[in-house]
């Protein structure tokens, strides 16, 4: 045994060795796809780390430990309805608005909770996938067309592929199903409509902070006005959270204050010496965190509320390093591309524009595969795209993959794969490929 872990350790060194030895650091495709890599990293923490993962390991946090897993498997246990489980999961991307990263810890809580393989891998697709946003965005800059498409297919596509999952692993379900009709419930510790009102505070706090700008040539009145003032919108919201930290979870009042004039005045500090408009933002989100961490920690009367933190954590530590793994891997390989910036990572962004021209079976399949390794924040797949289209990218192709890219990432894969294992993480995959795929020559087609 000691000799097979000596020979493992002499095999890394080796393999650490070869790789310094022979770095190609002459090439300029290499550097070029170390930059890309450098870039998106930074632009992954300083976009979307704080602002969005954060705010959604607490929401997942929430399912964890106020939500009751007698609701949980109401809705989406192997026992609930299959119209009820599949219709409430499938819109569920209407309302949360997230990406394939944001989705995970939110999947990976329902996942533990006792939903059925079925329903949590259509909340799973759908939840970045209906994105009402961003359906708002592609049928203004793509066409009302492929806006309509898109959100025909996704929705589709959500409860097809939980069905497929679930017929194929129906002897897991089965067991499933027949251990949980032996569960003893617990009664609600509260009532319903707290713990929904304290879970939908913070989803408004997640979809304001994160609101886009409208892009160039964009001239919606209401989406423009809310960017404008999204800041005073959680602001308000953050407010309501205040008063749900009091009334329903009875956390002192005193520290709720402390914690709410803390953060104020960071805000204020933040835009006062912060030059970077998009940076000033930071400090209060994570002084906010902080303050909620520490309050919910101390607090002694309600035990839930420290496990909470304590469960947030949890999918923060599992999540995390995978993610950063995944970052690292795709901007190596795919590239940099997010506001106006485009580097291309070891594949030249040239051949895969080259390659996703026509409506043929390999330039839907090749759309599909590269969708689903790349990595789209929320909402940055339309304007990639119209670029794309621009090099001469075929309507089916982008159909195929906006269908496969804001639901899956090389990062979203390998979290997956923590949850449910490579083997449903890897037939999940190819379905996902394979009906954007097949839809995108439908589409095209037409």
């Amino acid at each position: 045994m000691e000799t097979k872990k000596e020979i493992k350790i002499l095999i890394w060194i080796i393999v650490v060795f070869v790789l310094a030895f022979f770095l190609p650091l002459e090439s300029a495709r290499f550097n070029t796809a170390l930059a890309a890599t450098l870039d998106l990293v930074k632009w992954y923490a300083r976009e979307h780390v704080v602002l969005c993962l954060l705010p959604a390991f607490f929401i997942a946090g929430v399912i964890a430990v106020f939500v009751s897993q007698g609701s949980v498997l109401k809705y989406f246990g192997a026992n609930a309805k299959k119209w009820l489980s599949y219709s409430v999961a499938a819109v569920s991307g209407t309302i949360l608005a997230v990406c394939s990263c944001t989705i995970l810890p939110l999947f990976s809580s329902i996942h533990k909770r006792g939903a059925g393989l079925g329903p949590a891998i259509a909340f799973l697709y759908s939840g970045p996938a209906i994105n009402i946003l961003a359906i708002i965005l592609t049928a203004r800059i793509l066409g009302f067309e492929m806006g309509v498409a898109r959100i025909i297919g996704a929705v589709a596509f959500s409860v097809i592929i939980g069905v497929v999952m679930s017929l194929i692993y129906r002897k897991e379900e089965k067991t499933k199903r027949e251990e949980q009709m032996n569960i003893a419930l617990q009664p609600e510790r509260r009532p319903m409509w707290q713990t929904s009102f304290h879970f939908f505070v913070l989803v408004l706090i997640l979809i304001f902070a994160n609101w886009g700008k409208p892009g160039e040539g964009d001239t919606t009145r209401t989406w423009f006005t809310i960017w404008s003032y999204k800041w005073y919108i959680t602001g308000f919201f953050s407010i309501l959270l205040g008063y749900s930290l009091i009334k329903i979870l009875k956390i002192k009042w005193q520290w709720v204050l402390l914690g709410a004039v803390a953060t104020i005045a960071s805000a204020l500090l933040a835009s006062g010496f912060i030059e970077n408009a998009k940076l000033a933002p930071l400090v209060p989100m994570l002084v906010g965190i902080t303050a909620l961490s520490i309050m919910t920690l101390k607090d002694k009367k309600e035990p839930e509320n420290k496990e909470w933190t304590l469960a947030t954590w949890d999918f923060a530590k599992q999540i995390m390093p995978l993610l950063a793994t995944g970052v690292v891997i795709a901007g190596f390989l795919l590239g940099s591309t997010h506001d106006d910036t485009a580097i291309a990572g070891v594949i030249p962004n040239e051949w895969i524009a080259a390659l996703v021209g026509g409506n043929s079976v390999f330039s839907n399949l090749f759309a599909s595969v590269v969708g689903a390794f790349m990595y789209f924040a929320t909402l940055t797949e339309v304007p990639i795209l119209q670029g794309l289209i621009a090099s001469g990218m075929g309507k089916g192709p982008a159909l195929a993959l906006l269908l496969a890219g804001p639901s899956l990432s090389l990062p979203n894969m390998l979290v997956i794969r923590g949850v449910i294992g490579t083997q449903k993480t890897a037939v999940y995959v190819v379905l996902v490929v394979f009906m954007a795929t097949f839809a995108g020559i439908i589409y095209g087609s037409i």
